[in-house]
């Protein structure tokens, strides 16, 4: 029997910090050496972060990429490290290189380029065209395909498995959705069954602008039986021994491998086969997150991300008392840290008793830091100021509109003079209909909670909760009607449907 072991290294890159992400390359690389890992595999395009978009335009930042690819291939030793870069000159790839023993031994440019929902990449890339081939480490053939390649039943890890691999790695960058690690690891566990193949499938993890992405790296044997799994939304470094049992004759008797000719591909020997004596190491499945528990710590991650991956470290949010911004307060003090976060309060001749002490209480709990700003003296100087302009017509969402935007100046402000990321608190069943205020509630840096229906946030509050065995989230935030408090007894019902009813209509749209 032969053996590969193989490691999956799950890291949250850090798009356009080149020197950054070959630093987190190194700090694993003498672990993964101690531990006699034959190939570690990185997520996809490693050195340069995904998606790096325009960046690519630039031929400083190819030069760069490809400059970091050298420095990663001499630093490389017994163990082949499988990384993603972007190469080219007139035409650029999307390529992964496998380097070892000092010098890059194999390269495989992307092959399908995904240009659909949050993809562009045939705008970039070209797609690969060259010759396929194999590399054998301690007797294994492996190949190499970039994510979307798999996708495809037709795609090069047909023509990789039936040419001879035994092991494909797949480097990934693949965008997080509610659900979407169960899909994925559906379609891998299918392909790794159809070419009798093993797939190590390493992804991204970390928020990126507007992406997140999941982790959730997977390593899958040639009968399709996942065999080991990393966490979800957390950095990971998996080793695993993979056992390697002969395929060639269920291949050839399988009707699903007649679609390509069983035309060897090249390999490159880089080593003989070792004996193997001993028990391997055995791969983990860390548990899938419960779907609620999966989007908390998604949000808290795509908060975190974005917020230090600006260049910010502290953040503003108008606390109003509603569930909407009280959620938000909860996730940035998880994502940061609650010294970080900035509750401000901006109460008008609407607001609720209650809502101010919510807002209060919810902030000694989680040891916010708050302050009180009263939007009164602003409000009736502007509605003075307006009078003439006025006179002889009803109020109307005019004045409503009114107060949220002097809420938006005064947050601006204090962006602007203290250094605070402004999160804003709009979910999407308001964005969607545009219940929200231009210039007002929409005015901010981050959208927090901009893709969560109004219905779940209540379902996230609840959860959250129960899982903390306290009130986290002031029960009273839940149970109230949803107000925006700019009129008396205002209730968001008056203007929308009821939240089920106008999120079930708006879930059909979508």
């Amino acid at each position: 029997m032969r053996r590969l072991r193989v490691a999956t290294c799950q890291i949250n890159t850090v798009l356009g910090d080149i020197d950054g992400n070959v630093a987190k390359i190194f700090d694993v690389l003498e672990d993964l050496e101690s531990q006699e890992v034959d190939v570690a595999l990185f997520p996809e395009l490693t050195v340069c972060g995904y998606p790096p978009e325009d960046l690519v335009l630039k031929p400083g930042f190819v030069e760069d990429c490809q400059e970091a690819v050298a420095r990663v291939a001499a630093r490389t030793g017994s163990t082949a490290v499988v990384i993603g870069t972007v190469d080219g000159d007139r035409d650029l790839f999307n390529q992964a290189v496998l380097c070892r023993d000092g010098r890059v031994e194999l390269t495989y440019n992307k092959r399908l380029l995904p240009n659909y929902s949050v993809f562009d990449e045939r705008r970039y890339f070209t797609s690969g065209t060259e010759p396929l081939e194999l590399v054998e480490i301690s007797g294994v053939k492996i190949g190499i395909a970039i994510c979307e390649d798999i996708w495809s039943p037709t795609g090069p890890l047909l023509e990789l498995a039936s040419g001879g691999a035994e092991v494909v790695m797949v480097p990934n960058g693949s965008p997080y959705h509610a659900g979407k690690s169960v899909d994925r690891e559906v379609l891998i566990s299918s392909r790794s069954a159809d070419n009798s193949c093993a797939l190590v499938y390493v992804n991204q993890v970390g928020g990126q602008d507007e992406l997140l992405f999941d982790g959730g790296s997977v390593i899958f044997d040639h009968e399709g039986r996942l065999l080991a799994r990393s966490p979800q939304f957390e950095e990971h470094i998996m080793v695993v021994d993979l056992d390697i049992k002969p395929t060639y004759r269920k291949r050839r008797l399988d009707p699903r491998g007649q679609l390509l000719p069983t035309l060897a591909l090249p390999v490159r020997e880089l080593n003989e086969p070792a004996l193997v004596d001993q028990p391997g190491i055995a791969g983990t499945v860390a548990a899938l997150l419960h779907p609620l528990a999966e989007q908390w710590k998604a949000l808290v991650i795509g908060t975190r991300d974005y917020v230090i991956k600006n260049g910010f470290s502290e953040v503003g949010v108008a606390l109003s008392g509603g569930i909407d911004s009280s959620i938000v307060v909860a996730l940035a003090a998880e994502a940061l840290g609650a010294d970080k976060v900035h509750a401000v309060l901006m109460p008008s001749r609407y607001s609720s008793a209650h809502s101010l002490s919510d807002a209060i209480q919810l902030c000694e709990t989680l040891g916010v830091d708050y302050r009180t700003i009263a939007i009164e003296p602003a409000h009736q100087a502007f509605i003075d100021m307006l009078n003439p302009s006025f006179e002889g017509r009803e109020e109307d969402t005019t004045e409503e509109n009114l107060q949220s935007r002097i809420r938006g100046v005064l947050m601006m402000a204090l962006s602007n003079k203290l250094g605070w990321m402004i999160l804003t608190t709009g979910n999407k069943s308001e964005v969607s209909v545009g219940y929200s205020t231009l210039y007002g509630d929409t005015a901010g840096g981050f959208a927090v909670v901009k893709d969560v229906w109004k219905t779940d946030l209540y379902e996230l509050c609840r959860w959250r909760n129960e899982t903390a065995g306290k009130e986290i989230i002031p029960n009273h935030v839940i149970t109230k009607p949803p107000s925006a408090e700019l009129r008396p007894d205002q209730r968001d019902d008056q203007s929308l449907p009821p939240y089920p009813v106008l999120d079930a209509i708006l879930r059909g749209y979508v």
